[in-house]
């Protein structure tokens, strides 16, 4: 309640009251003071603003904890109310303008990122049964999630250094605020993106009219046109688990990633704003979310990985085994484990070679099969059966007949596709990490959309490829560590 001066004017003749009266007004008064003692620790301070903020949302963090987020222009949190009792949120991220840091772009196409917004956050219970921010329902998580989104790679790409500039103005060429809004259609449970939200890295140029006027950099403005406002319906929708990607490394659009949207509390120094902290910012654990019937999703940072490889002088070398270990000691604690990575391991994709004009086969993420496979020639703990990837513009399924998880990869969401064809079925002896004997594969290219999960048991589950009108465009079934489609190349 906003307190206001009261100014007393005139004071009236008061009225003799009798002694009992008064003695029976003060007992029924006091249940009312103690409930206004016992009140300002739930209530939202007299500064909490009252405007509905920019965006609103849930994410889930380790152990499945929900975070409620709120960004605003205005000087201080707004309010969130939970089961009917109003709280504070607490400010993660002041306002702030970031001075210019070595970037992805030339010198010319660089500039500080400017943050104009506040980030709050609140940790809901778990047992919430309703949550609101400014009026604005928030969506809470289930215990056991039975009807999942996956998707990824969503923002409109425009990065100078490969002259490369998407329509991000016409929604047929950037068409993530449609897969948003028919993702959100699905009514999912949950939510999973699997990596890469900011793409806006350069200015667009004057003879580009599809991408002219927009923002970009790494600050709010470029954030909020390739994510939040695309996003909103779906944000709306459902829960999110998030994977960071090698766009929001802090060479790139770490300093927005820390901010919005990584689950966990915001260390000092762990904010990518300055380069000499890097080896912080750009890496963090794993951590796992609990899934109902005996099952996890391990959360993998994989930002700063490389698909040249890594030499083990290089940081990320031993970054990248410790997180092995860690990912290892997670899967030990559920029977059935799903892990969520941007950089798939066991993909294919295929690109052509500048130079000579000739198609070249891309195969899984080298740097992390290097620190991976010096403490597991398998790659992944015996325990994980199924692996969430985006990071190459298409979708994909691969199952194998080795002892490798099944791998799906989920990076058709929004971002221009890769259209080089992958040859399918892929040639004799071509396989995307040694040892990984492909026993199915399956393949959508050059085609927006996402995919959904149903659970149908413990360890299985029924996958649908959706596009841009939610037509179904493949089936797949997931048992255990083996997957398979009813359609090898979907045209």
């Amino acid at each position: 309640m906003t307190i206001r001066a009261w100014y007393i004017t005139r004071i009236p003749a008061l009225p003799i009251i009798p002694v009992t009266k008064i003695l029976r007004l003060a007992l029924l008064a006091v249940p009312a003071l103690l409930a206004a003692c016992a009140g300002p620790a739930s209530l939202p301070t007299a500064s909490a603003s009252r405007e509905v903020p920019l965006a609103a949302y849930v994410l889930l963090g380790e152990e499945g904890v929900p975070q409620a987020r709120a960004i605003t222009a205005a000087a201080s949190c707004p309010a969130i109310t939970v089961d009917g009792q109003t709280l504070a949120m607490t400010p993660r991220a002041q306002p702030a303008t970031i001075a210019q840091r070595s970037a992805n772009n030339p010198p010319e196409d660089a500039k500080p990122s400017a943050f104009p917004v506040l980030t709050c956050e609140a940790t809901l219970p778990r047992q919430a049964a309703s949550a609101s921010i400014a009026g604005q329902a928030l969506p809470l998580p289930k215990a056991a999630p039975q009807r999942i989104v996956v998707i990824g790679d969503t923002g409109c790409r425009l990065l100078k250094k490969e002259n490369s500039y998407q329509n991000c103005n016409f929604a047929g060429e950037y068409p993530f605020v449609k897969v948003a809004e028919q993702a959100a259609a699905w009514h999912p449970d949950l939510v999973i993106h699997v990596g890469d939200y900011h793409y806006r890295e350069s200015p667009c140029p004057a003879d580009h009219p599809g991408c002219a006027g927009s923002p970009w950099g790494y600050g709010w403005d470029a954030w909020q046109a390739d994510f939040f406002a695309p996003g909103a319906a779906l944000l709306k929708a459902a829960p999110w688990v998030v994977a960071r990607g090698n766009h929001e490394s802090c060479l790139r659009a770490g300093q927005g990633w820390w901010r919005f949207l990584d689950p966990r509390a915001l260390q000092a120094g762990r904010d990518c704003n300055r380069e000499a902290d890097d080896d912080l910012g750009n890496y963090s654990d794993p951590y796992a979310i609990p899934l109902g019937q005996d099952t996890q999703l391990l959360v993998l940072d994989t930002a700063n990985t490389s698909w040249h490889g890594f030499q083990p002088s290089d940081v990320a070398w031993e970054k990248y085994r410790a997180n092995y270990r860690q990912l290892d000691a997670l899967s030990r604690r559920a029977p059935h484990n799903l892990v969520l990575m941007h950089h798939p391991l066991l993909a294919l994709g295929a690109d052509t070679d500048k130079s000579s004009g000739n198609m070249f086969i891309i195969k899984g993420d080298l740097g992390l099969q290097q620190s991976f496979g010096s403490l597991n020639p398998a790659l992944f703990p015996a325990g994980v059966q199924t692996v969430l990837s985006g990071h190459v513009h298409l979708w994909e399924q691969i199952s194998f007949a080795s002892d490798h998880p099944s791998q799906l990869v989920a990076g058709f969401s929004g971002t221009a596709e890769d259209i080089v064809p992958v040859p399918m079925p892929p040639p004799p002896g071509v396989t995307p990490a040694p040892g990984a004997a492909i026993e199915h594969i399956s393949l959508w290219q050059d085609g927006f959309g996402y995919m959904t999960m149903e659970r149908q048991g413990v360890e299985q589950w029924h996958i649908e490829v959706h596009d841009l009108q939610g037509r179904v465009r493949n089936r797949c079934r997931v048992d255990g560590r083996h997957s398979a489609c009813e359609q090898l190349l979907v045209r």
